[in-house]
């Protein structure tokens, strides 16, 4: 089961520090997806970008020995992605952003479970 842990935590690392730093870098390729969801460029930084970024350095941090930084990082990121889904169901944006938010909540829920279990 740590072994699970681990590797799901790190590609939730990995996948949402890449994330969060392309939108606070408000990189060219992610700014229709977010017009689409009806997310504002003003937002790209805060909230998008510092909540996936932190949400990532939390479970890094239960990685390496701070477990309840790390599933409150999890419950962070699960409740962000949530969102993240209701503004795209809001917007009638059922695009690859839309498949890729269920992706990402895919693996915050696994992370915080298999933390949970571990």
């Amino acid at each position: 089961m740590l072994t699970a842990y681990v590797v799901v935590a790190v590609v939730t690392i990995v996948a949402n520090t890449f994330s969060g730093v392309a939108a606070i870098a408000h990189l060219k390729a992610i700014l229709p997806a977010m017009a689409r969801a009806g997310v504002p460029e003003s937002w790209l930084t805060f909230p998008v970008g510092t909540l996936k970024v932190a949400g990532a350095a939390g479970l890094l941090l239960g990685l390496v020995g701070v477990p309840l930084v790390g599933a409150a990082a999890a419950i962070g990121l699960v409740l962000y992605f949530v969102c993240a889904i209701y503004t795209h169901l809001l917007a009638g944006d059922f695009s690859a952003q839309f498949g890729l938010a269920i992706g990402f909540l895919g693996l915050a829920v696994a992370s915080l479970v298999l933390g949970l279990a571990a």
